[in-house]
């Protein structure tokens, strides 16, 4: 009879207990702010301090809120406190402690708990595996999470799931092979999970990115017959596609589209636009679709602003981007760094570098603090605007500052140097770099080379192009051009054409610029019948000779009555123009 009734008041205190610690749980659940976690560890402590203690379940729902917080650490130190205190741990524990330590890229530690589910005879579940694959994703250990996905179906381990299948998509478009997330994707329809619009979306997103937009927009017309509903998402990386190839107008068609089924587009989805119409100089047409926006009930936000203000900025109209601004204002919006570089890029563009300075001190005292964009677009300014060394100074303030310059810092920094004649000064600032990096940087050594070459010191020129091939670097195309330039005016014309013909031989195409530069040098020193060579193959190449070659051309044509190739292919040249003049 005793026994009886201690056992029923136990089981009451116990049932009390867990009663308790769930509303508890339930409330932390819901709760926000900086004091969450502390109130967790504090509920922590007082469940192990309770005889008997909750039931691993409790610890484990109370952890979980613990990971959801991103303390990870922290929640691999509770789970160590409960296995101390003799609580025991089932498969839902041993599964967050795997993705624990996922999450601190220690997926090697998540495999030895996988060992350990083996040896405490807990069969892994679907979680574990897609907690393992997803932590090799992470660690970018993607082909081993393959390899891992293959197993599992190979030996039937466990019936893979959406979220598995959407991990190894992801996880094979994260490296650049989508063409195989493509296979995936088709071996998942021909099965019973099939993909939904989640996974069709990281494909047609990671096919826009590879530049495969048409194959992007094949996919999404297949997914759509399949009957698969479309969202937001994948109308927003199908226009973001089509924007970044100047497709503009389609874009704005599917738009139309999305909202003609139903699928309302949202701030991003116009800000793709007005960004894309800025960049290519339509900044009206960007306009408009704010006002569509805006009609829609969406409003504008910072991201849209900075598009417009930078768009004004290219186009030289600074008052337009300052009114941008103002209007940014009305709004309670408040300028960032993005806005202000903008703006100070404007200014420089225009030369109006007291401007410029003068907003670049103003940001500061409002407690913006300047990034590398900013320094390296007053640098260009300062340079542009003939003060050398007021650019110097503030890239020596830049660095005092403890603002670590990028390569695009350093190519700023030395092509001004350069346009303004301190090739010397240039080249000791590279060779005091030790940096590895920088000091392979192509760019650099292109810039250096012309700089040289400018400067009148083509054999420094040439040294620094021995100098980039023999580190095993490949030139550019600006590289082969600048080169071809220095050896034909240095008179070494033979050198110059065997580079033309080298950089082919390495896979580097020559452009419009590299013809021009070879046919200007070879008619200024009237070798006129090599320059008649390299023009008929730049023309059957489809480049046309710019103004100041065709100048050249002008020039040394031969009287009236003189048999001449150059005046058949002038005459060929100004009848192929006059053809297009008359089209347009």
């Amino acid at each position: 009879m005793n026994r009886t009734r201690i056992g029923l008041c136990f089981y009451s205190t116990t049932s009390a207990s867990t009663s308790h610690f769930n509303q508890r749980i339930l409330h932390l659940k819901n709760a926000s702010g900086a004091t969450k976690l502390n109130d967790a560890l504090q509920l922590f402590d007082e469940m192990l301090q309770t005889q008997p203690p909750p039931n691993i379940i409790q610890f484990n729902q109370l952890i979980t809120l613990v990971v959801k917080m991103k303390h990870y650490s922290t929640a691999l130190s509770l789970f160590k406190q409960t296995k101390l205190m003799g609580i025991p741990a089932n498969i839902y524990t041993i599964n967050i402690s795997i993705n624990c330590h996922c999450r601190l890229n220690q997926v090697t530690y998540g495999f030895a708990l996988l060992a350990t589910i083996f040896k405490q005879g807990l069969p892994p579940d679907l979680t574990t595996y897609n907690t393992l694959i997803h932590g090799l994703v992470l660690a970018d250990r993607v082909f081993e999470a393959v390899e891992l996905f293959k197993k599992l179906l190979r030996d039937k381990l466990c019936e893979p799931n959406h979220v598995m299948y959407g991990t190894v998509i992801n996880g094979l478009c994260k490296v650049g092979h989508t063409s195989k997330a493509l296979e995936l994707l088709t071996f998942m329809e021909s099965g019973s999970c099939k993909p939904v619009v989640h996974q069709y979306n990281t494909v047609i997103n990671s096919l826009c990115k590879d530049k495969m937009v048409d194959d992007a927009l094949e996919l999404f017309t297949h997914m759509t017959e399949k009957g698969v509903p479309t969202d937001v998402i994948t109308y927003n990386s199908l226009i973001q596609g089509l924007c970044n190839f100047g497709r503009e107008t389609e874009a704005a068609k599917m738009l139309r589209d999305m909202e003609d089924v139903g699928v309302s587009p949202g701030v991003d989805t116009f800000n793709i636009l007005v960004d894309s119409f800025c960049k290519q100089g339509s900044v009206k047409e960007a306009e408009l679709a704010v006002q569509a926006m805006v009609r829609r009930g969406l409003h504008p936000n910072i991201i849209t602003y900075n598009a417009l203000i930078d768009g004004y900025c290219l186009r030289g109209e600074i008052e337009e981007a300052e009114n941008v601004i103002d209007r940014m204002m009305e709004q309670d919006i408040v300028p960032d760094i993005i806005t202000y570089n903008s703006l100070i890029n404007g200014y420089c563009k225009k030369k109006q570098i007291d401007k410029a300075r003068h907003l670049f001190q103003e940001i500061q005292d409002k407690g913006l603090t300047p990034n590398v964009i900013t320094y390296g677009i007053m640098l260009q300014g300062l340079f542009l605007s003939g003060h050398p060394a007021a650019a110097r100074e503030l890239f020596n303030k830049m660095q005092e500052k403890g603002l670590a310059p990028d390569i695009c810092t350093y190519r700023i920094l030395l092509h001004g140097m350069c346009k303004n004649s301190q090739c010397s000064d240039a080249l000791a600032l590279f060779r005091s770099l030790g940096n590895e990096e920088l000091m392979e940087d192509v760019g650099l050594y292109t810039i250096l080379i012309d700089g040289c070459s400018k400067c009148g010191k083509p054999n420094e020129a040439m040294d620094l192009y021995d100098e980039l091939c023999l580190k095993g670097l490949k030139p550019n195309v600006r590289t082969y051009t600048v080169m071809i330039s220095v050896y034909c005016q240095e008179g070494l014309f033979v050198k110059g054409k065997n580079l033309l013909r080298k950089m082919e031989e390495n896979g580097c195409l020559p452009n419009s610029v590299t013809y021009n530069v070879l046919v200007r040098e070879l008619l200024k020193k009237n070798e006129c019948q090599e320059a008649e060579i390299f023009l008929e193959e730049m023309i059957n190449r489809g480049f046309m000779p710019d103004h100041a070659t065709f100048e050249n051309l002008l020039v040394r044509i031969p009287n009236v009555g003189k048999d001449s190739r150059l005046r058949t292919i002038v005459l060929k040249l100004t009848s192929v123009e006059r053809k297009d003049a008359k089209s347009t």
